[in-house]
This record gives C-alpha cells, sequence and structure tokens, in this order.
C-alpha cells in the first residue's frame, strides 16, 4: 500500500512541478504487459520507431558531442578503428587488425579493406590521420584527448598506421575505440555527419525527430532494419502515452511505475543503465562547499528506502563515482560509508553552522522521469533533518547550458556514464581544472591519485590508486552518490535482438522484426 500511494504521488507530482541522464548490463527474463496485443513485425515495413527524452545536442559533430543521449543514438553512425561490443570487448572496426608491442608503446593497426564512408568516399589512412589530429585537437579538455597526447609518433605505411606512445597505457585501446573515423575533407560534420557505421544520416527535425537509414554498403554484418525513427518526447507524459498506444515501437529508461502501467502487450527487457546517479553538489557555493554539511546530507539519505520507493528495489548502490560494470574499479563497500543515520546528519549540520537546517534547489531536467521522481523521495527524507529541497524542474537544453555549461546550480540529480570501458572515463571528471568537472571538486589529493593512476604502467598499482580516487570522493562526500539505475527497455513483441552495452548505447543493427 506505501508504495502504490507514493506511486500516485509521484505522478501527482510530476503533473505538478542526464550528461547522462539515464547504458546496460545482463538482460533479464522479458515480461509482456497485459491487456491489448500490438501488430506483427510484418506491419513495420522493417522500420523502427523509438522513443527518446532529449533532443542530441545542437552539433553532431563526433569530437563536440556532449550528451550521452547524443552518444547513445550517433553509436550506431561513428565507428574508430576498433569499437566495443556487447561483452565490454574491443573488436575490430575500421582497422580489421591492431598489434600491440610486447613494452606496450607501439600499436599497429591495419586499415580494413572496402571501408565506404555514407559519403560513398572510401576510408583511407588519410582519413584516420584527420580523425586522431581533429580529435586531438578539440578543446574540450578529456581523458581521451589527454590519451592523445601522448602519441610521440605516427607512421603511415601502406594501409598500417603505427603509433607510438611516451609511456604504456594499458587503456590506450579504449580511447582509440573513441575516436570516430571521419572523412578528411568533409566539413559538414556538425549538421550532416558523415561515418563509416551500420546506419547513416538522413535528416533531424530540432525537437521533433532524427532519422538513420541503413548503410548499404556497411563492410560488416548489415544491419536488420531499413530505417529507424527517433522521435523526441521531452514530456515524460507524452512519451509514455505514445508508447502505450502502440505508436512507438522501443523505448528505452522507463521507469518501474511507467513499467507496471503498461497495458499494450510489449515486452519489458531489464538491464542496468551503467551510470552514477547522485545528487551533485555545486561545491564552489554554500552551503556545499562545507565537507560536514555534504556528509550530513549523506547520512539524511536512506538510498534503500528510496530505491524500494521508486523502483521496487531495482538499481545497484554505488557509493562513489563507479558502476559494477567496471568490474575491478568498482568498491561495493563504499556503498554503505554513509548508514542512514538522521542524529549524525543534525549533529554534522549543527558543527556546521546550520543547526535549524538550510533550504537549496535541487534543479532537475524534466523530460527524465527517473531523476524527478528520486528529486522527490530525497526531498521527503531531507525533510526530516530540517533541510528543505525545492525541486526544480527545467527543459534539457536549459539543464545542458546553465546547470552543466554554465554550472550555476546549487545541486542537480542526473546519472554520469563513461564514453569509455575504462575508470578514467568516469574519474577524469573531478580532477580540479577537468572541463567536465560541472561540480567544481577540487581536491588536491585527488588530483594527485589520479595522476598517479594515469602514469603508471603496473595493473595492480593503476586499479588500486582509481579505488583510492573512489575513496577520496566518498570521504569528502564530492555528492550524494546514489544508484546505477536498473534500466528497463519496453518494445514490440515481435522485436527481437535488443543487447545491453557495459556503456550508454543502443544497437539497432542488432534489432530485427521475427517474422
Amino acid at each position: 500500500m506505501k508504495k502504490r500511494i507514493l506511486a500516485v504521488f509521484l505522478a501527482a507530482a510530476a503533473l505538478a512541478c542526464s550528461l547522462s541522464a539515464c547504458g546496460g548490463a545482463t538482460t533479464q527474463t522479458p515480461t509482456p504487459s497485459d491487456e491489448t496485443t500490438p501488430s506483427s513485425g510484418a506491419a513495420h515495413a522493417n522500420e523502427l520507431t523509438v522513443g527518446i527524452a532529449q533532443d542530441l545536442d545542437d552539433s553532431l559533430d563526433p569530437y563536440q558531442m556532449t550528451a550521452a543521449g547524443t552518444r547513445e543514438v550517433m553509436f550506431n553512425v561513428f565507428e574508430g578503428l576498433v569499437k566495443p561490443d556487447s561483452d565490454g570487448n574491443y573488436v575490430c572496426a575500421v582497422a580489421s587488425d591492431y598489434q600491440v608491442s610486447e613494452d606496450g608503446l607501439t600499436y599497429t593497426f591495419t586499415l580494413r579493406d572496402g571501408v565506404v564512408f555514407h559519403n560513398g568516399a572510401t576510408c583511407t589512412p588519410d582519413d584516420v590521420l584527420y580523425s586522431f589530429e581533429t580529435c586531438a585537437a578539440t578543446s574540450v579538455t578529456s581523458a581521451v584527448v589527454t590519451a592523445l597526447s601522448a602519441v610521440t609518433d605516427t607512421v603511415v605505411d601502406g594501409n598500417q598506421i603505427t603509433m607510438t606512445l611516451s609511456a604504456p597505457n594499458s587503456d590506450f585501446l579504449s580511447y582509440v575505440a573513441s575516436v570516430y573515423i571521419v572523412p578528411a575533407d568533409y566539413a559538414d560534420q556538425a549538421t550532416k555527419p558523415v561515418g563509416t557505421g551500420p546506419f547513416k544520416y538522413i535528416s533531424r527535425s530540432v525537437q521533433e525527430n532524427i532519422i538513420l537509414e541503413k548503410h548499404a554498403e556497411y563492410y560488416g554484418e548489415p544491419a536488420h532494419l531499413d530505417k529507424v525513427t527517433y522521435k523526441i518526447y521531452e514530456d515524460g507524459t507524452a512519451l509514455f502515452t505514445a508508447l502505450d498506444s502502440g505508436s512507438l515501437d522501443l523505448v528505452a529508461h522507463l521507469t518501474m511505475d511507467q513499467v507496471n502501467n503498461l497495458s499494450n502487450g510489449y515486452k519489458v527487457l531489464e538491464g542496468t543503465m551503467n551510470l552514477v546517479q547522485a545528487i551533485y553538489l555545486n561545491n564552489a557555493v554554500a552551503p556545499f562547499d562545507n565537507v560536514k554539511v555534504r556528509q550530513a546530507l549523506c547520512y539524511a539519505v536512506d538510498v534503500d528506502a528510496m530505491l524500494d520507493l521508486t523502483s521496487d528495489g531495482h538499481g545497484t548502490k554505488v557509493g562513489s563515482s563507479m558502476y559494477p560494470s567496471f568490474g575491478k574499479y568498482f568498491d561495493a563497500s563504499l556503498a554503505d560509508a554513509y548508514p542512514h543515520d538522521p542524529e549524525k546528519a543534525k549533529e554534522l549540520l549543527a558543527e556546521a553552522g546550520y543547526p535549524d537546517g538550510f533550504t537549496f534547489t535541487i534543479t532537475v531536467p524534466s523530460n527524465y522521469q527517473p531523476h524527478v521522481d528520486t528529486a522527490v523521495v530525497l526531498a521527503q527524507q531531507l525533510s526530516a533533518v530540517g533541510v528543505t529541497a525545492d525541486i526544480q524542474k527545467v527543459d534539457w537544453n536549459t539543464w545542458v547550458n546553465d546547470v552543466y555549461g554554465g554550472r550555476n546550480f546549487q545541486s542537480t540529480v542526473v546519472g554520469f556514464d563513461s564514453s569509455t570501458l575504462n575508470a578514467s572515463g568516469m574519474l577524469a571528471r573531478w580532477v580540479s581544472d577537468n572541463d567536465k568537472n560541472m561540480i567544481n571538486y577540487n581536491n588536491p589529493d585527488y588530483d594527485a591519485a589520479f595522476a598517479a593512476a594515469q602514469s603508471t604502467t603496473d595493473d595492480e598499482e593503476q586499479t588500486a590508486l582509481y579505488k583510492q580516487c573512489l575513496k577520496i570522493l566518498s570521504d569528502t562526500a564530492a555528492n550524494v552518490y546514489l544508484q546505477d539505475m536498473a534500466d528497463f527497455v519496453a518494445m514490440d513483441p515481435a522485436l527481437e535482438g535488443y543487447e545491453f552495452y557495459p556503456l550508454y548505447v543502443i544497437d539497432m543493427a542488432k534489432l530485427y522484426f521475427a517474422a
């Protein structure tokens, strides 16, 4: 009864009131929703309509993309020399083969024959060099750009490209995967992107849709679908209504409440989103420039109860800026570093000079219902220690420009993912001078530990240093860490081939309508 009452309350709050907002892991048993059954795959003309909760970045240039939702779509358009598969391995893509020298300093990639760009041009070593040089020259500070700066020499010999590093880097292959190969003589990537992937970009109507079509000259296994249309619904209610009416074939990142209310016979898969959801706190503004205040919020929040109320217990507590799919880097013990203790929270608030609590604002992107629902529950929990959280819902563009870009906020509830399958993709963000450090975290010990992790060639030592970074984030309560959210995907029962990835992507090339 308690859960049902809360579900009604959340729905009412949603009516009244991510860079990732909402990625994948192990698929659970699909469960069809009740009542009506949608039409069979034969009625779809081999075309898929997908509902998404946010428009793409203004620029679709692969080296300027910032939002996880943009990368999720453009994963189907762009490829690197290698790319990740659903098991977390890096497999050959634009390269047909690669070799790494025993000392870990030299990477030799053999360019695959017959790779054709979406504009009909054949991919050459010059295009590869241009892509790496363009990525390395981007003005956005990132772990990928830092890794590329360590390339001291690049040699082209026929269809082979050899890169020499100044020092071994066990994560270098993951950074190579993030360098999408684009044609060197093409100047319209921002508005008419061209890559080598199984789908090619066709058109975009801002705030309405993005259309991709099958790349007929793709070198690998071709996509099963002829066309994918992404329809944009920045209103969560409108998105769910379109799904439940049968207007959409697939929607990911649903809430448990939405899943429970589906009535059209669609099947639902469960994985994880592969992100870290948290109350992200602006460490440069009061009261969150005080570590005791941040720690007090950690003690005041009951993550287990939040999971129970918002998603029937689905999701995994994290405790710091790493999620379980990273395996050896994930420290599960940090999930319980701040057990729910309202009295301890009040004590810390008093020590920080806030014996009567305070009021602050949680700015939440309104198009991501899971984050809105979470914020509502957290506000209730914080009120028990005298802290009032006012929830401010804003549209996605406002969140990106004001909160993420402008850092004009006190706190926000979103999820951050990694574009690479290595720990630095999650942790580089919190280095003091990183462009993506939107919470203004500044900790010399953290900076030193991260730098040491980046410079060592010993895997065991590097893992220990990355875990040290996680411990520092936890000890200083950089944020109020919550969970790696459960990812519920609803789709037409005739649709097959969906695979959860350890990154925030949906591989449309694998999907097909069963006969």
